[in-house]
C-alpha cells in the first residue's frame, strides 16, 4: 500500500491483517519503515504491506523513505494505492501515482474516507489520476475494504505466493530492544545482510515495532525492531509515546530479548531500567555491547566490567560485544538470544526435578526455624516463558530469600538454563501428586536409587 502522509495507509493495513501492529495517528510521517503482517483469518491469505508517506522533496528522511517504499513496491504483485477523498486529488497524489505507473505493477486505487457518500460521487474526481479506476472505502469503518481486496487479489498473477499456502510464523520471536540510537536498526540490517529497516544517525528514526521473517540454518525465525525506549519522564511527544508502547508490546511478545547497549557511554540508568521491565515480564534475554569497534583495549575492559558491576542480577544471561556497523560478532548475539528462547520454553521432567532438589538440601540443608528445619519435599514444573518450578513442603513461606535464590542458581546449573530467569513458588501443605502413579516424591526416589544400588552389588 502506498500513498502521500495521513491518507489512512496504516488503518487499512490494520483492518486488512485484523490487528494493531501499525501505529494510526492523526499525524502525517508517522510511518517511516515498511511494515509486513498477514491478513486476517477470515480474508483470503496473503501479505500485506504498509509503508510511509510519499512526498516529492530533497529531505533526506524522505528520501530514506522513498527507497522503502520503492523496495515494498518491488517486493508486491499488486500495488494499492491510497487516496484522501476529503482532500482531493493534491500534486503529491500525481506523484504517487507517476511512481506506480513507472513500476509496472497492477494498481489499484483506493479512496479512503467515503463513509456516507455515494460511492460514484465519491470516485469520480479521481479517474483524473489515469489509474484503472478507483475504489471507495472506509478503512477506519471498514465499508469496502473486502471488496478493495478481492480487487487487488483479482489482479495477481497466477504464480504468486499471495494465493498460495499461508506463510508459517518463525519458530521464535527475537526482540531487539535498547536506548535511542544504540543501533537497533543497523544490527537488523546486517543479520538480514539488506537495507531492511530505516537506519539513521538520528535518535526517534524507527517509531513502528517493526517483524521481519529471517532464516538461518534452516530455521526460520522472526526479527522484531522496535523504537527506542527512554525514561517516561522524558517521553513528552505523542507519538514517541505510541512507539515506547509497541516496544514494550514487542517485549511482552517476544520469545527472547537482544538488549543493545552503547559500549562508549557504558550501561546507563536507562538501560538498568529496560532491563528491570524485561525481567519483571519474565522475559529470555542476551546482552550486546554495541560499537565495539574503535575502542582500545582500556576502553573495552571499562566496558565489560560496567555491565558486570552495574548488572550483577545479570550473571545467567550471555554478554557479547559486537559491531553491528562492521558485522562483527551479530552472529553470536542473535544465537544467544535463541538459546536464551529455547530455555526459557525448556521442559523439566519431574523426576529429574526430585532428584535435582534431593541433592540440593541434602548437599546444603534449608536453615531452622523456631527449632525446626524448613523442609523441601517434592518439585514440580508450574509453567514455561519463564519456567515455573513448584516446590512443596513446611513453612516453606518462612525460607530466605538468599536460599530461594541458591535454589534458582543450583537448578539453573543442573538444567543449563542460560538466558533465562526462572521462578520458583513455594507451597506449604501436603502433596498434591502423592498416591498418583509414575509420579515420585524426593523420598521415594533416594528409596529407589538405594534399591537399585543394592541390585548391582
Amino acid at each position: 500500500m502506498i500513498g502521500r502522509p495521513n491518507v489512512g495507509k496504516s488503518t487499512l493495513f490494520n483492518r486488512l491483517t485484523g490487528t494493531r501492529d501499525a501505529l494510526v495517528a492523526d499525524y502525517p510521517g508517522l510511518t517511516r519503515d515498511r511494515l509486513h503482517g498477514f491478513t486476517d483469518p477470515r480474508l483470503p491469505p496473503a501479505i500485506v504491506i504498509d509503508t510511509g508517506g510519499l512526498v516529492e522533496t530533497g529531505d533526506e528522511m524522505a528520501g530514506l523513505m522513498r527507497r522503502q517504499v520503492e523496495l515494498a513496491v518491488e517486493e508486491a504483485d499488486v500495488v494499492i494505492m491510497l487516496t484522501d477523498f476529503q482532500a482531493g486529488v493534491v500534486a503529491e497524489d500525481r506523484y504517487v501515482a507517476g511512481l506506480a505507473r513507472r513500476s509496472g505493477k497492477p494498481v489499484v486505487v483506493a479512496v479512503n474516507k467515503t463513509e456516507g457518500r455515494a460511492a460514484d460521487h465519491a470516485v469520480a474526481e479521481f479517474f483524473e489520476l489515469g489509474l484503472e479506476a478507483p475504489v471507495a472505502i472506509s478503512a477506519s469503518h471498514g465499508d469496502g475494504v473486502r471488496e478493495l481486496f478481492e480487487t487487488a487479489l483479482a489482479k495477481t498473477p497466477v504464480e504468486s505466493s499471495l494465493t498460495g499456502e499461508f506463510p508459517v510464523e518463525g519458530r521464535a520471536a527475537i526482540a531487539v530492544v535498547g536506548r535511542p540510537n544504540v543501533g537497533k536498526s543497523t544490527l537488523i540490517n546486517r543479520l538480514l545482510r539488506a537495507e531492511r529497516v530505516l537506519t539513521r544517525d538520528e535518535p526517534g528514526t524507527t517509531r513502528d515495532a517493526i517483524r521481519i521473517p529471517l532464516e538461518i540454518g534452516g530455521e526460520t525465525y522472526t526479527l522484531i525492531d522496535t523504537a527506542g525506549i527512554r525514561r517516561q519522564a522524558r517521553v513528552s511527544d505523542a507519538i514517541e509515546k505510541f512507539s515506547v508502547a509497541k516496544s514494550l508490546q514487542a517485549v511482552e511478545e517476544a520469545d527472547a530479548v537482544i538488549v543493545l547497549l552503547d559500549a562508549r557511554e557504558g550501561v546507563t540508568e536507562q538501560d538498568a531500567s529496560l532491563i528491570g521491565l524485561i525481567l519483571q515480564r519474565g522475559r529470555a534475554l542476551t546482552l550486546g555491547i554495541n560499537k565495539w569497534d574503535g575502542l582500545s583495549e582500556g576502553q573495552r575492559k571499562r566496558a565489560m566490567e560496567s555491565v558486570a558491576r552495574t548488572l550483577p542480577f545479570l550473571d545467567f544471561a550471555e554478554v557479547n560485544p559486537v559491531s553491528a556497523l562492521h558485522g562483527s560478532n551479530v552472529l553470536d548475539v542473535f544465537r544467544a538470544a535463541v538459546r536464551a528462547a529455547a530455555a526459557a520454553q525448556a521442559e523439566l521432567p519431574t523426576q529429574e526435578l526430585n532428584r535435582v532438589l534431593e541433592t540440593i538440601v541434602t548437599t546444603h540443608p534449608p536453615p531452622m526455624v523456631r527449632r525446626h528445619r524448613i523442609r523441601l519435599t517434592y518439585a514440580h514444573q508450574g509453567g514455561r516463558r519463564p519456567p515455573l518450578i513448584v516446590i512443596h513442603g513446611n513453612q516453606t513461606e518462612l525460607l530466605p530469600d538468599s536460599y530461594r535464590r541458591y535454589l534458582v542458581n543450583r537448578f539453573r546449573q543442573a538444567f543449563r538454563l542460560v538466558g533465562t530467569p526462572i521462578r520458583i513458588e513455594l507451597r506449604t501443605g501436603r502433596n498434591p501428586y502423592a498416591g498418583r502413579r509414575n509420579v515420585l516424591t524426593a523420598r521415594q526416589v533416594r528409596k529407589r536409587d538405594r534399591q537399585r544400588r543394592h541390585r548391582r552389588r
